[in-house]
């Protein structure tokens, strides 16, 4: 009997799989601005200043964070761009929007990938089949990152793929 020689794994196919570079949905931390608010629904400027300047921001430390006010208060836009100052300083990855957070950290991996193994010039499988959101907008932020790197892209699994590009 001969031997089964898997050529895919053989190949210089590269399979991109978001699920393996993106947390699950309950990874992301999320900042919650009402607890700062008087009554959950007032912003006192002096004493929000003050409770964000003596909070322990350690726990978000280069963490994905999700920044939102739980409650319907009307919060001006400065106290975000407050909270970003701390944010920052413990090197959190933060943004408003679950996508946008998603989207960064897909632009981070590309990018690293990018660092660690040659990618021009070779076909890129960008894996089918998961489970993460924003489906729609990260397939096509991926293939926009893949673009000018790859000889081809296709989608699926490497043993059955969907052809998207192939360089000329």
């Amino acid at each position: 009997m001969e031997e089964i020689i898997n050529k895919v794994s053989e190949s210089k196919i590269i399979s991109f799989d978001m699920e393996e570079v993106l947390p699950k949905e309950n990874e992301i931390l999320v900042f919650d601005l009402s607890p700062f608010l008087f009554q959950g629904i007032v912003l006192k400027e002096k004493e929000f200043r003050q409770s964000l300047k003596t909070f322990n921001w350690e726990p978000y430390r280069e963490n994905a964070v999700l920044v939102l006010c739980s409650t319907d208060a009307i919060v001006p836009i400065w106290a975000y761009m407050l909270v970003s100052t701390y944010l920052q300083d413990v090197r959190a990855m933060y943004s408003t929007s679950k996508e946008d957070i998603y989207l960064t950290m897909l632009r981070n991996a590309v990018q690293k990938l990018n660092t660690s193994t040659v990618l021009e010039d070779r076909p890129i499988v960008i894996k089918g089949c998961s489970n993460i959101p924003f489906k729609e907008s990260l397939y096509l932020e991926t293939t926009k990152l893949f673009l000018p790197l790859a000889k081809s892209i296709m989608y699926g699994e490497p043993c059955s793929t969907v052809p998207i590009f192939k360089r000329k």
